[in-house]
């Protein structure tokens, strides 16, 4: 195909050669050579007839000389100005993936094949407009290219190529958008494989390319919870597509990261990390011949804060709602203002810190508070410790059933009940001044027999079960005015005694006379 170069006008005839041309033609004008052509010169007949003769005498001496005389109705005389034609821009956009510098080829062309040398200006669309990329110069075959930086942004990918056109070339322009090649990634979720509960630790996440080039993007971090993948965190890697976060998971767990599908990128999913979670205390190591509770407990609620952090309250509304017809009811010795609640944290058996409950008489629960908290400090360790109405109503006890708590082996205090085995005898747990503690391990013998179990009457343990007043809890009770009153027929049971005052103090309540003699638990 031929190749058109940019057109020019052709050279003008200088003034040399048209002063030439007029003397030649006066010469010629012969009144012998104008009876040969049949021409009749009438001088000054019209106005302008010297330029008419003229051009009958240079044709006459074209003739003479043997040549084609010029044609009067051309109109493509040398001033005539060149004749402009329309041209073509075919713009190759292509598709890449975001961050590659891509090369987006153009091509112009006319009617007669490829446009050379031509200036075309490549721009990319931008939140302010277009926006100057380069200027090229097409080459033999009317190509040319320009490198633009692949967005994320399908918008920003947007470009356009312009031909301004010139003296023999109309203008033309073609616009067209990068597609976007979808990124295929590597993501990771690293971290320590074991935690102590209650610390933190950093979970990090790392993403690049199938080559192993980093990754700046959002990924979310999920952990596996109740059988299903929860969001936990929206990271953002950076520039070496990494990000990170700490995380305190208070039980064993299991992470990933997600990177979600975006027109950029592929979704992918990590390898699942695992987490486990360590006890920050000592576990109990009991006899493997003890007997375990007959009833199952959830675990409750981890600590909540540095050490006991033991907190005293009025009883909130919906606490005292769930006590009424269970742990209290009318007729009563102590009503709601003379109760408090107590929230503390405990060790449990299992080594872990949990939060736990409880009521008590106000002139008492700083006592219980205290002596609690001791243990926490001494690590020695509560099965639970859940206030008695979650157990519901007995009419054996006329109260909470504390039948079903000691079998969970439950730590409590006040439950407006009748002593266990003695029906119509008020229980100290009444006043909401008496305590017990890990009652599966510390029996109580009431009149029915050993309960809740017999095996670990005659067994005890030097954290969790006392068969001594030597023993560190018995002490730690005793420091802080809670009585071991009945020994070991009643080894869970623990009287507290208001602030410096004695049993046979006024502001000791008064007891059935059966309670001086025999368990009142």
């Amino acid at each position: 195909m031929p190749v058109r170069s940019l057109g020019r006008p052709g050279p003008t005839p200088s003034r040399s050669s048209r002063s030439r041309v007029r003397p030649l033609a006066r010469r010629v004008l012969t009144p012998a050579v104008a009876s040969v052509l049949g021409v009749t010169l009438v001088v000054g007949a019209l106005a302008g007839a010297v330029g008419a003769v003229g051009t009958v005498g240079l044709a006459g001496t074209a003739q003479a000389a043997g040549t084609t005389p010029a044609d009067p109705s051309d109109s493509t005389s040398p001033s005539d100005p060149p004749a402009v034609v329309a041209t073509t821009l075919v713009l190759e956009p292509g598709s890449a993936r975001a961050g590659i510098r891509k090369a987006v080829r153009l091509t112009l062309t006319d009617a007669d094949g490829p446009v050379a040398g031509a200036s075309v200006l490549v721009e990319r669309r931008t939140a302010d407009g277009w926006s100057r990329v380069a200027e090229v110069t097409t080459g033999a075959q009317g190509h040319a290219s320009a490198r633009v930086a692949v967005a994320k942004d399908p918008a920003r990918n947007r470009v356009r190529a312009t031909f301004a056109g010139d003296e023999t070339h109309e203008a033309s322009s073609e616009a067209g958008r990068i597609a976007l090649v979808r990124q295929e990634s590597r993501v990771r979720v690293s971290g320590p494989g074991t935690v102590v509960d209650g610390r933190r630790v950093i979970v990090r996440v790392r993403l690049v390319t199938r080559q192993g080039a980093p990754l700046v993007s959002w990924v979310r971090l999920q952990r596996r919870v109740d059988g299903r993948w929860r969001n936990r965190a929206a990271l953002r890697t950076n520039a070496d597509g990494i990000a990170s976060v700490k995380v305190s998971p208070r039980s064993d767990s299991r992470w990933r990261a997600v990177v979600l599908r975006r027109p950029w990128i592929a979704r992918n999913t990590s390898p699942v990390h695992t987490i486990d979670n360590l006890p920050p205390g000592t576990r109990v190591r009991l006899p493997a011949a003890a007997p375990e509770p007959r009833r199952d407990l959830p675990r409750q609620r981890r600590a909540v804060g540095k050490g006991a952090n033991p907190k005293v309250t009025r009883i909130p509304e919906k606490i005292w709602a769930s006590m009424v017809g269970n742990s209290w009811h009318y007729g009563c010795p102590v009503g709601r203002p003379q109760l408090r609640l107590l929230r503390i944290n405990y060790w449990g058996y299992d080594g872990y810190r949990y939060r736990g409950t409880l009521v008590a008489n106000a002139d008492v629960i700083g006592q219980m508070a205290a002596a609690l908290a001791q243990m926490y400090r001494n690590e020695l360790p509560i099965r639970s410790m859940y206030r008695v109405d979650r157990f519901g109503w007995s009419s054996r006890v006329q109260g909470a059933d504390d039948y079903a708590s000691m079998a969970a082996g439950n730590t409590s205090a006040f439950n407006c009940r009748h002593v266990v085995g003695r029906p119509g005898v008020t229980s100290p747990h009444a006043y909401g001044r008496a305590l017990d503690v890990n009652t599966w391990e510390n029996p109580f013998r009431s009149s029915n027999g050993l309960v809740p179990n017999s095996w670990w009457q005659y067994h005890s343990h030097p954290r969790v079960a006392w068969r001594s007043s030597s023993h560190e809890v018995v002490k730690i009770m005793a420091r802080h005015g809670l009585a071991w009153t009945y020994g070991l027929s009643d080894t869970q049971h623990f009287d507290a005694y208001p602030s410096g005052g004695r049993r046979s103090d006024a502001a000791w309540p008064s007891l059935p006379r059966v309670c001086s003699v025999e368990v009142c638990d």
